[in-house]
């Protein structure tokens, strides 16, 4: 019953754009911080960004800083990653996780994850 659910992956051409939405479902978002990962083919899931339960607090990856913001509208129970000038790097499937803290996030320390979305970017 308590589940998320990633949407808005799919194939973009270098230089576009994305958005990655994170639904919450028999619970409610407000209440934790949510952060997402990828994981590429043959490579180490790696976190990307995460936002504080207050929605304060953020974190970003050196590599997404200026191209990726990271949202949340409580009242949707829902999280967002917008994604800009996407390069070929990015290629993943991007997963988002609910937590008590930013910090706990980022030590896989979660208490709700998702299935993971596909985003392809490709020429």
């Amino acid at each position: 019953q308590l589940q998320l659910v990633e949407s808005g992956g799919g194939l973009v051409q270098p230089g576009g754009s994305l958005t990655l939405s994170c639904s919450a479902s028999g619970f409610t978002l407000e209440y934790y911080a949510i952060g997402w990962f990828r994981q590429a083919p043959g490579k180490e899931r790696e976190a990307i960004s995460c936002i504080s339960r207050p929605g304060g607090g953020t974190y970003y990856r050196e590599s997404v800083k200026g191209r990726f913001t990271i949202s949340r509208d409580n009242a949707k129970n829902t999280g967002y990653l917008q994604m800009n000038n996407l390069k070929p790097e990015d290629t993943a499937v991007y997963y988002c996780a609910a937590g008590r803290t930013i910090d706990d996030i980022l030590k896989n320390n979660f208490d709700y994850w998702g299935q993971g979305t596909q985003v392809t970017v490709s020429s």
